[in-house]
């Protein structure tokens, strides 16, 4: 089992992803989004306190896209040119972790101050969607591509009543947050 944000369970994950055909789940997610009616829209995570076992840097930036009905997800922009995200969300790791594991729910971490957004906050709503109807389909949770193990070392807590903080000095705006050079 692939640890969670190692470039193996990315690959797996987006292996998975690439295979479903969501059209008709994009367009039910694109409804409530201007930003995310055509169907093509990506949702960037900005990971802080990544292990360093990973080998990544202590942040990495994941980015969601969503087109032609399809979803892909890669480290950093996945090779291709960097663009602004529709949405971005900036959060730590042990946070990231719960919400894919379904310990910690998005509108919980939202108003709990866990997480930090900017963009379009309905296409981070369409973008969740996608996954959801994606992990439907695919028979199995999330969490049989993720390995639960918590971060040696780590003092954040997922639990979702509890919250955590953000490193200092990471904005989501900032263009230079993107991590290492490969993510």
């Amino acid at each position: 089992m692939a640890r969670y944000l190692s470039p193996e369970w990315v690959q797996a994950f987006d292996a998975a992803l690439g295979a479903l055909d969501l059209t008709d789940a994009v367009a039910a997610a694109g409804e409530g989004s201007l930003a995310a009616a055509d169907g093509v829209f990506s949702v960037a995570q900005l990971v802080q306190g990544v292990p360093a076992d990973l080998g990544l840097g202590a942040e990495v930036r994941v980015v969601l896209t969503v087109a032609e009905g399809r979803a892909h997800v890669a480290l950093g922009d996945g090779g291709a040119p960097r663009t602004e995200a529709t949405a971005t969300i900036a959060l730590a790791y042990a946070d990231a972790l719960a919400l894919a594991l379904g310990r910690l729910d998005p509108a919980d971490a939202l108003s709990l101050g866990r997480v930090r957004v900017r963009g379009d906050l309905a296409a981070l709503v369409a973008g969740h969607e996608v996954l959801v109807a994606a992990a439907s389909r695919l028979g199995t949770a999330l969490s049989d591509l993720t390995d639960p193990i918590e971060p040696s070392g780590s003092t954040e807590s997922t639990d979702p009543t509890e919250p955590t903080e953000p490193t200092a000095g990471t904005d989501p705006s900032s263009e230079d947050a993107t991590g290492p050079a490969p993510a």
